[in-house]
């Protein structure tokens, strides 16, 4: 069975060194990391009282785990700006009711830089924002700040189909 429909040749899995995070319409630059999209939904257990000794076992509530997205240090103002839509320092810490949740999308790319996979992750919100790691004089590393960002749910882009490779 091939993995590829497409790309009937190809055995190798995507990499995922390659992707780009876009909202408000345009890519968010610098991205070095995207931590994994995951849900989860609840089992209730039930049994009846004629039942063997097992529980029947029935979804319930699903839930979306945060997503972090992580990026170098730079002037470019992006995290900061959604991160101050939900605590605003000059403006006695208020929310913005009306602009602070906002959709994205994730792009996984191929090799070739062609878009293989797409993600669209609703109602996003900053939970936490990192401005500056620990800073550390003997330290060799890159400075990286990070949003957390709760979601409401996602769903792959279906529009996006598998890419044909030469």
């Amino acid at each position: 069975m091939a993995l590829f429909t497409v790309n009937s040749y190809r055995f190798d899995p995507y990499k995922n060194f390659k992707f780009r995070v876009k909202w408000d319409g345009k890519y968010v630059l610098g991205i070095s990391k995207v931590s994994m999209l995951k849900r989860t939904t609840e089992v209730a257990k039930h049994r009846e009282s004629n039942d063997p000794s097992t529980a029947r076992h029935m979804p319930t509530t699903t839930s979306f785990e945060p997503i972090s997205l992580e990026r170098g240090v730079t002037h470019d103002p992006e995290f900061e700006n959604w991160a101050n839509l939900i605590y605003a320092p000059g403006a006695g810490g208020t929310i913005s009711l009306k602009n602070f949740r906002k959709d994205i999308t994730i792009e996984l790319l191929n090799e070739n830089g062609i878009v293989a996979k797409a993600y669209n992750v609703y109602r996003c919100w900053v939970s936490e924002y990192h401005a500056l790691p620990d800073l550390d004089a003997n330290a060799n590393a890159v400075a990286i700040e990070m949003i957390k960002l709760e979601n409401e749910g996602w769903d792959r882009d279906l529009a996006i189909t598998e890419p044909t490779q030469t």
